[in-house]
């Protein structure tokens, strides 16, 4: 593969990340956003093949399919059985309202740049200037986990953390170990299966998965 090709379509699937995840904050309906979740995952898979091809690293291509199988279809599956069980089908008013919600996200983007910039100095190539992306996908993921109130929406918004981290790291990195990946990914889907059941008992106790019900809660 080409450098010039390889950039191009770097630049297309770290596009894509960022653009994603920006709609998320845009759409409340939730099934939209787990299917925005899906993209991220197959992006992100994406990205670690193309990574693979020019590392010519096998592991690479085996880190692509974990991911794939989790963040594309596991995760996502499991947020969609939420959503089924609770017959939530829109996001509650959020903190922050729509508009703002936008104007934050290209704040948090520029922020993401101003503060990567040192670093991409150190080692200026291909990957490391789309180091931005992932930066700012993190900080998207803290925006929905502080101003989101539905209980599936504050998990969206930690997987979206979790992406930002993965994509960061494949940037930073040319990829990470199969071993630190996997690791990785089983911890996340525990806590996403933990979060099912209290998702659950929540909806069990208060009918619905609003997390400011929480406030009612005494010891």
């Amino acid at each position: 593969m080409s450098d010039g090709v390889f950039v191009q379509i770097l630049d297309l699937v770290c596009g894509g990340l960022l653009l994603s995840g920006v709609l998320m904050l845009w759409r409340r309906e939730l099934v939209a956003i787990v299917r925005l979740l899906v993209v991220q995952g197959v992006l992100l898979a994406a990205l670690a093949v193309l990574l693979g091809v020019r590392e010519q690293s096998v592991e690479l291509y085996l880190v692509a399919v974990g991911v794939l199988i989790l963040k594309a279809v596991v995760l996502p599956g499991v947020l969609h059985r939420v959503l089924r069980d609770s017959g939530d089908a829109r996001e509650a008013a959020p903190l922050v309202n729509v508009t703002s919600s936008l104007l934050a996200a290209a704040l948090l983007t520029l922020v993401a740049y101003a503060v990567s910039g040192p670093l991409v100095a150190l080692a200026p190539s291909a990957t490391t200037r789309a180091l931005p992306v992932g930066l700012a996908v993190v900080l998207l993921g803290f925006f929905v986990l502080v101003t989101r109130r539905h209980a599936l929406s504050q998990v969206v918004g930690f997987l979206l953390l979790d992406n930002g981290i993965a994509a960061t790291a494949f940037l930073a990195t040319s990829g990470v170990p199969l071993v630190v990946e996997l690791g990785g990914s089983l911890d996340l889907l525990l806590l996403v299966l933990v979060l099912q059941v209290l998702a659950a008992r929540m909806r069990l106790t208060f009918g619905r998965t609003d997390m400011d019900e929480l406030q009612e809660l005494r010891d």
